[in-house]
């Protein structure tokens, strides 16, 4: 996505690259990149608020949600820290499924269950709710972003899959999340954060249920705009970006 999108502005010499990072190598790894000429990172699971801990400057939404999924390295030095899943999330909610009014529903409070509990939060949801395995975490989450912490999956009218349920070939988001499937219907949104190729088993068991669904590629791309515009200064070829991810060859 990213490397189409350089390309097509006549970035051709600059390159997007995966870096897997163990987590007690983390801080060490980036730091390094920052000096080594890279312009910024994108940070995923499980790096996000470990990724806000070592920024030396942070966006306001930043601070606010308690993770960083970008990181921009300035020539100074100085390590910057943002959140773009909070815009991408709210910029991939159809406007007849708008949060304000509703009832909202985070399954997961790492950080991408943090970005959306504050994102459908700030845009007027009437409550938002957070649902995690660990409760001390999802418990956390709510002192923290005064939103609600239950204990057991309901009905609500935007579900938001932010947890890693779905990201591998052996993952179930159904046995890991139990009664998951009884959250949505028709009426209802449901969004997967997790991308892959093809969709999820989530969004296409919501589909036959009559809920509309919000796939992990709209997202993506969306999140991704953000931090191509952050590093280079240019605009972002949005369906070039999209195109490059829905290619059948995409590398995952």
């Amino acid at each position: 996505m990213h490397n189409a999108a350089l390309a097509h502005v006549g970035l051709g010499t600059w390159r997007y690259q995966l870096l897997p990072i163990p987590p007690e190598l983390f801080q060490e790894t980036v730091r390094g990149l920052a000096g080594a000429g890279f312009a910024g990172i994108n940070v995923t699971i499980p790096h996000k608020e470990a990724a806000l801990a070592l920024a030396d400057e942070a966006t306001t939404t930043a601070r606010a949600v308690g993770a960083a999924n970008m990181l921009t390295f300035t020539q100074d030095g100085v390590i910057s820290a943002d959140n773009t899943d909070v815009t991408g999330l709210l910029s991939s909610i159809p406007d007849a499924h708008a949060p304000r009014g509703r009832i909202a529903l985070v399954l997961g409070a790492g950080g991408a269950g943090r970005a959306a509990a504050y994102a459908l939060q700030t845009a007027g949801a009437a409550q938002v709710r957070v649902f995690n395995r660990t409760r001390e975490r999802a418990h956390r989450l709510a002192a923290d972003l005064q939103v609600t912490a239950v204990d057991r999956l309901e009905a609500a009218d935007i579900v938001v899959n932010a947890t890693s349920a779905g990201l591998q070939d052996d993952s179930d988001p159904f046995k890991e999340l139990p009664g998951l499937v009884d959250t949505f219907g028709a009426g209802s949104l449901v969004v997967d954060m997790v991308y892959r190729p093809g969709g999820t088993s989530l969004l296409a068991t919501a589909r036959s249920r009559g809920a509309d669904v919000v796939e992990g590629s709209e997202i993506l791309v969306a999140q991704g705009a953000a931090s191509f515009e952050r590093w280079t200064g240019r605009p972002a070829p949005i369906d070039v970006m999209r195109r490059a991810v829905a290619a059948p060859d995409r590398p995952r």
